[in-house]
């Protein structure tokens, strides 16, 4: 299999973890962690109002649950995928995570930190650039999004 089509796979699931936040009505955003084998050792998504917690994000969750499967919070050799564009505290996670790759869907144009207000990741003043995919499977991404907000207007 390409490495786009594991990406497309990969984000397949993080779309189905992004309805678990629905139950609680969080925004729908899922994310997960695989190492450098393909094999998932973190999962998340959106749990602010679940938990009241505001640093409930899908990516900190998954990166949270994969550090604890490894054992340390060096996650080199990981690839982070998740729905939307992750936001300042998401990017500054995952570089300090030392996450190798970041696969994101949907852009967020009012608070993305991978290249739409910030590029937190590619940041040259860091000591850790993750190499970056973007758009991957990002129509259905948006969709889920944009329909969780009309229901929320």
């Amino acid at each position: 299999m390409s490495s786009r089509a594991k990406d497309e796979a990969l984000m397949g699931r993080a779309l189905e973890l992004a309805t678990r936040a629905l139950e609680s009505a969080d925004v729908p955003v899922g994310a997960l962690v695989v190492d450098a084998e393909g094999a998932v050792i973190g999962e998340g998504w959106n749990a602010r109002e679940r938990d009241g917690d505001p640093t409930a994000h899908a990516e900190v969750i998954a990166l949270r649950a994969a550090a604890h499967t490894r054992g340390e919070w060096r996650l080199d050799g990981c690839t982070l995928v998740v729905t939307l564009e992750p936001c300042t505290m998401c990017a500054g996670s995952l570089v300090l995570a030392r996450v190798s790759r970041l696969v994101f869907g949907a852009y967020d144009d009012k608070a993305g930190a991978v290249g739409s207000l910030w590029d937190v990741v590619r940041d040259r003043r860091l000591n850790h650039r993750p190499e970056v995919r973007a758009g991957v499977r990002a129509e259905e991404a948006s969709a889920q999004l944009l329909a969780f907000f009309a229901e929320h207007r």
